[in-house]
């Protein structure tokens, strides 16, 4: 029995912190935790946390069904009771967390101008009216409908076409048209015209900028390049500032997506890894196993599969995807290519996370294809939202083994290929050595 420790848990696992109180030998601390009619969030602690170590538990999937909840109330619930418990004078906060929230931000898929997708329910603009005169601005209660927001430059929203140009019935687009070919001196005189011409009209009107011109090449407008995320939103920083903000002195999670996230943090990070728990299973249920194959379905998760193949010494092999579009004008469509061996073998495939499922499934189709006599996948976060459950009953995937970092149970009874593994006694042991102050390095070991 752990003393002097307090366990709270969110909403979003119960099982988890149920199950990691009782292998500490401690009893999950009261706590109101429910949403009120307008949807704000109630917390109330009923246990006294002063002078107290308090673990905090909340994991970020899709949760306990019937609840309705999302990832940002289950973040907004764990920030709540890390502020509550720091007004309550706890000695140390620490925040649980299985799966980080927000670790997969850096792969939004983009369109080919660089802009992120937007859903293509969105109603279209309405027209600009014909009556307008040529240059003329368009009408200030209709530009936000225009633009995703007012600033100035003002960002054109997704599917707008070029704006109207400056508020002063003056097309700049024109006007570098035909200063193109003047020397340089009518090229910097005009303008100068054009402040003098816009000043009286400027202060009564808001000031719009346009980043479209209809020759970008005559001044240096902004144009999406090959690989480059135009307005692309950093939520790791974010994540982190609001966590520490709230009165968080502590991180634990397992197996972040994006290890570089713990940079984002001044308070100490344990990226703890399910690494350990995946081999054992490859060992312990994997018939001949010494004659498998450990596959990473892409190029970013090579580096963790080609770890499990060294230190069990497997033949390992990688999928690779493609993205060469055959005009630069044209969207990339990724296509999938095996290299390594895998015919009449027992494969594995190897991923931190599985959101739709989409990748573990084609890499297991494109394995099959290839004579691959059994596929199965080692994930340590199974979010599995959407139609992700639905996909792997019709894949070629013979068996799906996750672990309980996100709850499963909705999972388990519509996918008879998905196999739990309880992680729970892992982040016991780690939060009984934070609390001691002893080393965790001991949860790094492989053998």
């Amino acid at each position: 029995m752990v003393r002097n420790i307090v366990i709270l848990g969110g909403n979003s696992h119960p099982r988890f912190t149920e199950s990691v109180c009782e292998v500490l030998g401690v009893s999950p601390a009261a706590r109101v935790l429910d949403r009120f009619s307008s949807g704000e969030t109630r917390c109330e602690i009923r246990d006294s946390v002063r002078g107290k170590d308090v673990y905090i538990i909340q994991s970020f999937g899709v949760g306990e069904t019937g609840l309705g909840y999302c990832v940002n109330d289950y973040f907004i619930e764990l920030c709540i009771m890390i502020s509550a418990c720091k007004t309550g004078s706890a000695r140390r906060v620490t925040a649980v967390l299985p799966l980080f929230p927000y670790s997969r931000q850096p792969d939004l898929p983009y369109t080919k101008a660089g802009a992120p997708l937007v859903s293509s329910n969105r109603p279209p603009p309405p027209p600009v009216p014909s009556n307008l005169p040529s240059g003329a601005a368009t009408p200030i209660r209709e530009r936000s409908e225009y633009y995703t927001f007012e600033s100035v430059p003002a960002t054109p929203g997704p599917a707008i076409p070029r704006t109207a140009g400056f508020t002063n019935s003056v097309d700049f687009a024109d006007l570098m048209k035909n200063n193109a070919n003047k020397n340089n001196d009518n090229i910097t005189s005009a303008p100068f015209q054009l402040q003098q011409q816009s000043t009286t009209q400027q202060t009564s009107q808001g000031q719009y900028t346009t980043h479209d011109y209809e020759n970008p090449s005559l001044v240096m407008a902004f144009q999406s390049k090959p690989g480059y995320k135009q307005w692309m939103a950093q939520a790791g920083s974010l994540i982190a500032d609001l966590l520490t903000c709230a009165g968080a002195d502590r991180i634990l999670t397992c197996d972040l997506h994006e290890s570089t996230y713990q940079g984002f943090f001044d308070i100490p990070v344990d990226n703890l890894f399910g690494r350990p728990m995946l081999q054992r299973y490859i060992v312990a249920n994997i018939e001949n196993y010494k004659d498998a194959v450990i596959v990473s379905p892409d190029a970013g998760g090579a580096k963790r599969a080609t770890a499990i193949a060294d230190h069990l010494g497997l033949a390992f092999a990688l999928i690779h995807k493609e993205r060469r579009p055959t005009k630069i004008n044209n969207p990339q469509k990724a296509t999938m290519m095996l290299v390594g061996d895998v015919a009449q073998r027992v494969c594995i495939l190897v991923d931190d996370l599985a959101d739709t499922a989409n990748t573990i499934t084609r890499a297991a189709k494109l394995l099959k294809r290839e004579g691959a006599l059994k596929v199965y996948a080692l994930l340590t976060h199974g979010v599995l939202s959407g139609d992700a459950i639905a996909r792997i009953n019709a894949s070629a995937l013979d068996k799906v083994i996750v672990t309980n970092t996100v709850a499963q149970d909705a999972h388990q009874q519509q996918c008879r290929k998905l196999e739990v593994l309880d992680m729970s006694p892992y982040f016991a042991e780690a939060i009984r050595r934070v609390h001691h102050g002893e080393s965790i390095s001991v949860l790094f070991q492989y053998d």
